[in-house]
């Protein structure tokens, strides 16, 4: 399903990264921050003045969530911090809840009430160990298990509903969400997309979901790892819009800008065939385009 309306897709950001991903439009500085994830390292983007700055890491840096003291809360495979953007400053908040040498944290965001929801990637990829993790004053807490690869966390506009995707199982899942307890219940299957077939090439597969973002109608719009597209999911799991990308591999939309009405997607170049990566130039940079709804904003650690 093309979307009938030719939509202009521009690149945001040029300087490609190995792997963009969770990009967060910070809802007081009105500047994007992404993720590089094998290229450790934390970018920040200004669109008013064009500037890109980052900080490069230890390890690899998955996500990042704006903070009511101003901070930034990474999620990084040595666990969760406090990131100072003034100072370089990194606090610990919590140590990783597995083992390091074969599971790092991925997807993260704050839940309407700030608390940081975190998911994790079990790299041997089978069995389906990783889990979805809450971290609320200090304390992380396991909510939920038994896929391989955490992405497409975002909630509904009344906060009564979750989603949860499993990359390498090409599912989303939805949960009944108790906003005030922060709990969780009800899993049930949101989408589940066709597993790709061992004869069939990319331009006949259409990709998995990767990460997503929420717009105020409640619709959920997925980035389609090597399905070179957006999709838009009704509230009823029905997609109801394909935004054609000129890149194989988008991996998150998030809404930006002063209206929000900006879908900023990062992509990634890592691995990726010498032949693609000379006729898609804008594989791993940041691209953009204009929609008519608006996406909900960020919300505040703490």
């Amino acid at each position: 399903m093309h979307d009938p309306a030719a939509v202009a897709v521009t690149a945001a950001v040029t300087t490609p990264s190995l792997l963009g991903e969770s990009p967060l439009w910070h809802p007081r500085e009105q500047a994007l921050y992404y993720c590089d994830i094998p290229g450790r390292r934390l970018n920040r983007f200004d669109p008013a003045t064009g500037e890109l700055s980052h900080w490069n890491f230890d390890t690899e840096v998955a996500s990042c969530a704006p903070m009511l003291d101003g901070g930034l809360l990474l999620a990084a495979r040595d666990g969760l911090w406090r990131f100072d953007v003034t100072t370089g400053a990194r606090t610990e908040l919590a140590a990783p809840p597995y083992d390091q040498h074969i599971e790092r944290f991925n997807d993260g965001k704050c839940d309407p009430l700030g608390r940081f929801w975190i998911g994790t990637i079990y790299e041997p990829r089978d069995p389906a160990l990783a889990a979805l993790y809450r971290f609320h004053r200090g304390i992380l807490t396991k909510c939920a298990d038994g896929i391989t690869v955490s992405n497409g966390l975002a909630w509904s506009p009344d906060g009564r509903t979750m989603y949860w995707s499993d990359t390498k199982a090409h599912a989303i899942y939805a949960f009944d969400f108790d906003l005030a307890g922060g709990t969780l219940s009800g899993r049930r299957l949101f989408h589940q997309f066709p597993l790709k077939r061992s004869d069939q090439s990319l331009d006949e597969y259409g990709g998995r979901p990767d990460g997503a973002a929420v717009d105020v109608d409640g619709n959920y719009w997925a980035a389609m790892f090597e399905g070179q597209r957006l999709l838009c999911l009704s509230p009823a799991g029905a997609v109801v819009r394909e935004v054609p990308l000129p890149v194989r591999c988008p991996t998150m939309p998030c809404f930006g800008g002063a209206d929000l009405k900006t879908l900023y997607v990062t992509t990634a170049r890592e691995k990726r065939p010498v032949e693609e990566l000379a006729a898609q130039p804008l594989s791993g940079c940041v691209l953009s385009l204009r929609v008519d709804v608006p996406g909900l904003p960020a919300h505040l650690y703490g």
